[in-house]
C-alpha cells in the first residue's frame, strides 16, 4: 500500500504540464521507484505504523514486542539479500558491456567469476541460473538490473533527511515533506533524476543511510 502510493503521489503531484514528462513518466529506469520505496519507510516508524496498523476488534495498536520483531526482520539476512542484488547486478552489466558471444568465455565462465566476489558460496558446477534469469533477456531489465539497488539507495537516503531532522518533530518533517514534494514528486520526468535528488537533498546519493538500515554499519558509521 505504501510503495504503491508513492507511485500515486508522483503522478498526483506532478507540476509538468506535458504528460510525456509528468508523474513517472520519461523518468529513467532507475530512479523510478524511488518515490515508492522512500514510503515503505514510514512503516517502520512506530508513530505512523501505531495510525493504520491496529487490531480490527479492540483496536489496540501493535504490540512493541511485535514491532521489534518487524525491526528484526528487516535486517534478518540483509547482508546476504545485498550481496545477491550486487551479485545479479554485477553479472547483468558484464554479460551486456564486455562479455563477447562467441569468444574464449562462455556466458557461465563470467557468472563463475562474477561469483568468486559476490557470493559466499560458489554456485555448484552444474548450477544453471543464467538459464532462468529471465529478467535480463525476456524482462526488460538488460544491463538495469542494478536499479533496484540503485533506487534503495536514493530512497533511503532521501528518507535519511527527514530522520536527520528529526521524525517526532512534525513542522520539521511538514517543511522537509513540502520540499519533498516540490522537487522529487512534482519534477517528474522534466529533469535528469540526480539534478532532482539534488535539489532535494543538496547533494548526490550516499548508500550510508541503506546500509545503517539494513543493519550492516552502526548509526555513527552512517553519519
Amino acid at each position: 500500500l505504501f510503495h504503491e502510493m508513492g507511485h500515486g503521489l508522483q503522478h498526483m503531484l506532478t507540476t509538468v504540464p506535458y504528460a510525456d514528462a509528468a508523474g513517472i513518466n520519461n523518468v529513467e529506469w532507475d530512479a523510478v521507484e524511488l518515490p515508492s520505496q522512500f514510503m515503505e519507510n514510514w512503516c517502520y516508524h512506530k508513530p505512523t505504523l501505531d495510525s493504520f496498523a491496529r487490531h480490527h476488534e479492540t483496536g489496540e495498536a501493535l504490540p512493541a514486542d511485535l514491532f521489534a520483531k518487524v525491526e528484526r526482520a528487516r535486517h534478518f539476512n540483509a547482508g546476504l539479500g545485498m550481496l545477491r542484488q550486487l551479485y545479479f547486478a554485477k553479472l547483468d552489466m558484464d554479460l551486456h558491456s564486455t562479455f563477447s558471444p562467441g569468444g574464449d568465455k562462455t556466458p557461465f565462465d563470467v557468472q563463475a567469476e562474477v561469483a568468486a566476489d559476490y557470493t559466499v558460496l560458489a554456485p555448484l558446477p552444474d548450477d544453471k541460473f543464467l538459464c532462468g534469469f529471465s529478467h535480463i533477456f525476456a524482462g526488460g531489465y538488460a544491463a538495469g538490473y542494478y536499479s533496484y539497488k540503485w533506487a534503495e539507495v536514493m530512497a533511503a537516503d532521501a528518507f535519511g533527511a527527514f530522520e536527520e531532522e528529526g521524525l517526532e518533530d512534525e513542522a520539521a518533517v511538514g517543511d522537509l515533506g513540502i520540499k519533498f514534494r516540490d522537487t522529487v514528486l512534482a519534477l517528474g520526468g522534466s529533469r535528469h533524476p540526480s539534478d532532482v535528488f539534488k535539489s532535494f537533498r543538496g547533494r548526490d546519493p550516499s548508500p550510508k543511510t541503506l546500509l545503517r538500515q539494513s543493519g550492516l554499519v552502526g548509526a555513527a558509521s552512517s553519519s
